[in-house]
């Protein structure tokens, strides 16, 4: 009975021919992954720029146009171009009349699962929040997700107080309660069973008014009309 034996040589020659096939699946690999992301990209970021738009007029009822600020770390709004990423972005939307309507802000904070970010409305002239969205949250289904989907929550922000004082200070930090505990304009009413993510609202929305709120205040004083460089925002039809 005879038997065929392997040599060394052998060995390490099928050795590296998987290793070339292996290094070659993956280099393949990686070039297609690449690949289908340059390709989708462009998708990805449009179809992120129409919710974004919906955002905007769903927490500005009534807005016609847009300007995109940023916020400089001196406290003054500055419009944006392509490709700007200030710590701060904010929409100033305007009626068809070229009115303010108010603000749309960005901000963002730690949920109970991951980061959450979210868009609220500002109306200056009022003094109040008219309008609450979340953008993107990983809270979990059927108990923190109920920030984006309980009525009774979102109803908070039809006229969430964000009063300034005459020395430009916020007059009380949005704060959220417990369930049934709210007594004042500035409070958040909380949802029971999603305590953390709700609370995870208020301390959002209460550190970010806190700083942009007077400083949106004092410049729709002297804000002037949108000019030529607006962006009409897309209807929800």
């Amino acid at each position: 009975m005879s038997t065929t034996a392997h040599t060394p040589k052998q060995d390490t020659s099928s050795s590296v021919k998987m290793l070339r096939a292996m290094l070659g699946i993956g280099i393949l690999s990686a070039f297609l992954i690449v690949s289908a992301f340059e390709l989708t990209l462009p998708r990805v970021e449009k179809l992120k720029a129409e919710a974004l738009e919906k955002a905007v007029l769903n927490v500005l009822p009534g807005t016609e146009s847009t300007r995109a600020f940023g916020i400089s770390p001196q406290g003054e709004l500055i419009e944006l171009e392509k490709g700007d990423t200030p710590e701060y972005t904010c929409y100033a939307g305007y009626d068809q009349n070229k009115n303010l309507v108010g603000y749309a802000v960005e901000a963002a904070g730690q949920g109970y699962a991951d980061l959450i970010r979210i868009l609220y409305g500002y109306d200056p002239k009022e003094q109040i929040l008219i309008g609450f969205q979340v953008l993107e949250s990983k809270e979990t289904p059927g108990l923190g997700d109920k920030i984006e989907k309980e009525q009774r929550f979102l109803d908070n922000f039809k006229a969430l107080d964000v009063g300034v004082t005459p020395k430009g200070r916020l007059k009380n930090k949005v704060i959220t309660v417990k369930q049934g505990e709210k007594q004042n304009a500035w409070e958040i009413d909380g949802i029971t069973g999603a305590t953390i993510s709700s609370r995870a609202i208020g301390n959002i929305i209460g550190a970010s008014t806190t700083e942009l709120v007077p400083i949106l205040h004092a410049y729709s004083l002297n804000m002037d009309a949108p000019d030529r460089h607006e962006k009409p925002v897309k209807s929800n039809e």
